[in-house]
């Protein structure tokens, strides 16, 4: 497997991809529990609101690496979820998925992204405020099992690109 997240390719998530984007969500202690139905929601154009899934992949293997759902209320779209396969980590496969995925939301005329996370997860905090990401509010308790706050976080898209990281 290659170390480099520039030897990754990033596409359209397809039906094809769903058994691996579940398998590196459950494997991911922080990854969301979505059922298989929210992602065939996420691949549907019709769906509403309407969602850019995109994954990962080697190029050698075609083998997802990891992945990345929006969902567009223009003119601002929430990050639902970016998760990367443990063996991926660290590699900048991040990075590039979230940088793929304000490009598509620009040609959706989205000015803003915006996410929440666990306050308890240092390393999503850590990637996304070094992905240029601003907190904008905190929810007390609004997490259960175990109970904690959602660390609101926003992104200014358009003006400047998301800046290059080692992530």
């Amino acid at each position: 497997m290659n170390s480099r997240a520039t030897e990754v390719r990033i596409r359209r998530m397809s039906a094809a991809d769903l058994e691996r984007v579940m398998e590196i969500a459950e494997s991911l202690r922080d990854a969301p529990r979505w059922p298989v139905s929210a992602y065939w929601a996420a691949l549907d154009p019709l769906n509403t609101p309407r969602r850019i899934a995109l994954v990962a992949e080697e190029p050698e293997t075609d083998a997802v690496a990891g992945f990345a759902v929006a969902s567009l209320l223009a003119p601002q779209a929430e990050l639902e979820s970016i998760a990367v396969a443990a063996e991926w980590q660290r590699r900048g496969v991040g990075g590039r998925l979230l940088k793929a995925m304000v490009e598509k939301l620009l040609t959706e005329q989205v000015t803003e992204v915006i996410l929440e996370v666990r306050a308890s997860n240092r390393a999503a905090l850590g990637f996304y405020q070094a992905q240029g990401f601003k907190e904008t509010e905190r929810r007390p308790r609004y997490y259960a099992d175990p109970q904690e706050d959602a660390v609101l976080m926003g992104l200014r898209v358009g003006a400047s690109p998301v800046p290059e990281t080692g992530t």
